[in-house]
């Protein structure tokens, strides 16, 4: 195995890594999108109608029927008045329906660098879209549910210039003297949106219940997912024991989540973007998922049961996570939150490239420049190593005319051709596999790379210079590409001829078929690619130079 089919090996296999996120993408099951939506949960009642005993410590006791899905009956997701909120970060709607977290829009994050004034709307209640956040209370006895009608003292809230933080009460009263207060907090310079509900006992009989979270969303359109790339868009939950976890859209048809979680969270994440419900460290709760036929996924928690003694209250408190996957707040808000930024694999390679990347970008406020660099310094890191790989293929190159002598004399004979190759390698003191090691250790930082970049919300419309005003999209104008095909192109020249006719084909498309790959990609990537390529071609061309003038040397 000789250096070319390495290079062989490696381009067909990112080639076929290619081809196997697209079919991903394009077969994923898609659901009709409907504008109904099911309860997720009803409370579980004995024979007798009393409460099932969940204690704090217990809540595996409820199991799934405290989650059950009324499957008899589906209902139109109802609108009532919405609160308006305007952060310095969020633009919010609320409805008095449930209280539900209805829409969200990112301001910070415009839907493209073209139009600033139009932000990105991450959460939605339209006729095409559902991906909401629910919570509520569950009792056998009064409580309000996502089905609840609340009343606001007002509709529509601004963060004050100056102040840090603004709160939206939104009140339910029953017949029987209960009553609830759900307020939401929001903070200034935080995508966090803290709920606290507040129950009233004004009954003369104890109260008993639960605190339920829960997401709902659609699969998301082809208008939402990035073009030719494949990005995970799903659930996801977080626990001590199993660590991260992905539930899929197929996960949740083919069977429904039960099980109990001290502290973790529970998020729907899609490309850029993460919405996670996070409770208490220290809080028990119950993880549940549902795919009712024709209904929005639901991904949920719901607490253990607690009660409040007549006259007295109780509040249930949790937050919910709204906006980018910024690594840095992620990390600070909840474990393991930073990994719904999903390097796969070689997290461990990838978050030291990241955290280089943010470092070299702090000092030349650049994001195309960074690439640069950094691409600049992963080439110093392995020059000794490309060093070796180069120099057998600058020898390997010398012995070309004598190679294509052997295949002219033994023709067709193999086992002939591959005993004088070995011997002519023994005499020349070449080993065909020096190039081999070189190249695979590198292969694993290009592929953390890779995911770096097509990851990091950071890179998201990041402006390069002239025409590249976002390093997340494709170049407009198809020049990278091209770049990147004609550097592709240049290695070929610099390279050994393969000796087999199919083979040498074969390497020759390559730069075409990665070009009309690379046309759709993030020009980020493609930028890495054109750079990392220009790079190797000087250091490549400098060290045969150098061997073919030491050769020349020793002749005279």
């Amino acid at each position: 195995m000789d250096n070319q089919r390495v290079i062989l090996f490696f381009a067909l296999s990112f080639v076929l890594l290619l081809i196997w996120q697209a079919w991903q993408k394009d077969n994923i099951t898609q659901q009709p999108t409907t504008t109904t939506t099911q309860s997720a949960v009803s409370l579980p009642q004995t024979e007798q109608g009393e409460d099932v005993p969940f204690t704090p410590q217990s809540p595996s006791q409820v199991e799934t029927d405290i989650l059950s899905v009324a499957q008899a009956s589906q209902e139109v997701l109802k609108k009532g008045k919405r609160v308006h909120v305007r952060t310095d970060l969020l633009d919010v709607e609320i409805d008095t329906i449930g209280g539900d977290i209805r829409q969200v829009d990112l301001l910070a994050y415009p839907v493209n660098p073209d139009e600033p004034g139009h932000p990105f709307r991450l959460m939605e209640d339209s006729a095409t879209r559902i991906f909401i956040a629910q919570s509520g209370l569950l009792s056998k006895q009064s409580a309000p549910d996502h089905h609840a009608l609340f009343s606001a003292d007002q509709a529509e809230y601004r963060l004050p210039a100056g102040a840090d933080m603004i709160q939206v009460p939104l009140r339910w009263t029953s017949p029987d003297g209960v009553t609830v207060t759900k307020v939401y907090t929001f903070k200034r310079n935080s995508y966090v949106i803290e709920i606290a509900q507040t129950v009233n006992n004004g009954t003369e009989q104890e109260w008993r219940g639960h605190q339920y979270r829960q997401l709902q969303r659609t699969e998301p359109g082809d208008n939402e997912k990035p073009a030719f790339i494949y990005t995970y868009t799903g659930g996801v939950i977080y626990s001590d024991a199993e660590k991260y976890e992905k539930i899929d859209f197929d996960d949740m048809q083919d069977g429904d989540l039960s099980r109990d979680i001290k502290g973790g969270w529970a998020a729907m994440i899609q490309h850029y973007f993460v919405s996670a419900w996070i409770p208490d460290e220290d809080q028990v709760n119950h993880f549940y998922t549902k795919a009712p036929q024709g209904s929005p996924y639901i991904l949920g928690l719901v607490s253990a049961q607690s009660a409040v003694a007549p006259g007295q209250q109780k509040t249930f408190s949790s937050k919910v996570f709204v906006g980018p996957k910024e690594q840095h707040r992620l990390e600070k808000l909840a474990p393991g939150l930073e990994l719904t930024v999903d390097y796969g694999i070689l997290t461990v390679l990838a978050k030291p490239i990241f955290w280089l990347m943010e470092y070299i970008h702090s000092v030349i406020g650049n994001w195309g420049f960074t690439i640069i660099l950094l691409t600049l310094l992963i080439k110093l890191v392995f020059y000794k190593l490309s060093e070796v790989s180069y120099r057998s293929m600058a020898n390997m190159r010398k012995l070309q005319p004598k190679i294509t002598a052997m295949r002219e004399r033994y023709g067709d004979d193999r086992q002939r051709m591959s005993q004088a190759m070995m011997e002519m390698y023994k005499k020349e003191k070449i080993n065909p596999m020096g190039g081999c090691l070189p190249m695979l250790v590198q292969i694993p930082v290009f592929i953390s790379l890779y995911w770096v970049l097509l990851e990091s919300v950071e890179l998201r419309q990041a402006d390069f210079i002239f025409w590249l005003n976002d390093l997340s999209a494709k170049d407009p104008i198809y020049i990278l590409p091209l770049l990147m095909g004609a550097t592709m192109f240049i290695q070929q020249k610099l390279n050994p001829v393969p000796p087999d006719p199919i083979q040498a084909k074969v390497m020759m498309a390559l730069p075409f078929i990665f070009t009309l790959f690379f046309a759709f990609f993030p020009s980020g990537l493609v930028l890495y690619w054109v750079t990392n390529s220009a790079l190797s071609i000087l250091q490549q061309w400098y060290i045969t130079r150098r061997i073919e003038k030491a050769a020349a040397n020793a002749k005279t």
